[in-house]
């Protein structure tokens, strides 16, 4: 069993590089470390952490972080959010950039990749035949490497497809032999771009967003990393632009300049730099 040192000595590894709180949760910690340093030689955790922090090549450090992160997610997860968008974001989107025809969405938590494939499939039923005609692609990152190599495979379960549209599926997803898995089409993937990203490190965007979805990953994080993060996102959004939040997490509304819409749907207001 992990030893109230050792925790300690992971937790502040955690938040120090990646802003993860675990604090209360060691017995999640070990239970997902356990059975890999034991497998992997080490005799205790600090002889596994010596030997995390002395990796140059950064390898260990992402599979401690694969392993830590949870990733749950799925199609369609939270659907309010995709109506909101395609009701109310899209139009007033279409109508402000009609002359330049190019958007900045990023899913910033895009975990096994749902996310970011069913804003990408919103985006292409919305714009129709106009959709060649818009650059609409999304940036979708993760700190994980292990989902981002799920996301891009793009390989799922019928059970995991089973809560979108018919006419996705079968425009966006093919069947593989084994009847039991679907491939996301390569017309899809093409409008997402997966790409490893922490959050803790500066934004390297060179133009700002107009949607921002970063869900459920604050839980995360303690009072001020999140107050640090939500300004750096403010930093980087256009005048007008959305953020959507977890339905189950909460902003402090003081905290930040962000306008609440609904109360996981927060926005830029128009006129601000």
């Amino acid at each position: 069993m992990m030893s109230e040192e050792e925790f300690k000595r992971i937790l502040l590894f955690l938040k120090s590089r990646y802003g993860i709180d675990m604090s209360g949760k060691k017995v999640i910690m070990n239970g997902r470390l356990e059975n890999y340093v034991r497998m992997s030689g080490f005799s205790n955790y600090q002889e596994y952490m010596d030997a995390v922090e002395r990796d140059f090549t950064g390898e260990m450090e992402k599979t401690l972080v694969n392993l830590l992160t949870t990733n749950h997610t799925y199609f369609m997860r939270e659907f309010e959010h995709f109506e909101y968008l395609r009701k109310e974001v899209l139009p007033w989107l279409k109508k402000k950039e009609a002359v330049n025809r190019d958007l900045c969405i990023w899913c910033g938590a895009s975990s096994t990749g749902e996310e970011p494939y069913t804003v990408a499939m919103v985006l292409m039923e919305f714009f129709g035949l106009e959709h060649k005609s818009w650059d609409t692609k999304v940036l979708a990152t993760d700190v994980s490497t292990e989902v981002l190599k799920h996301a891009v495979n793009g390989i799922y379960t019928k059970e995991q497809i089973e809560g979108l549209p018919e006419q996705w599926k079968r425009r966006f997803f093919r069947k593989l032999p084994d009847k039991e898995h679907y491939a996301v089409t390569d017309e899809l993937k093409k409008e997402v771009i997966f790409r490893q990203f922490n959050l803790m490190n500066p934004f390297p965007f060179k133009r700002k967003m107009h949607v921002v979805f970063l869900r459920n990953v604050m839980i995360y994080f303690d009072d001020r990393t999140k107050r640090e993060l939500l300004q750096k996102i403010y930093d980087v959004m256009e005048p007008g632009g959305y953020l959507f939040i977890g339905q189950t997490e909460a902003i402090d509304r003081s905290s930040t300049p962000l306008q609440m819409i609904k109360p996981s749907i927060f926005r830029k207001r128009e006129g601000m730099k």
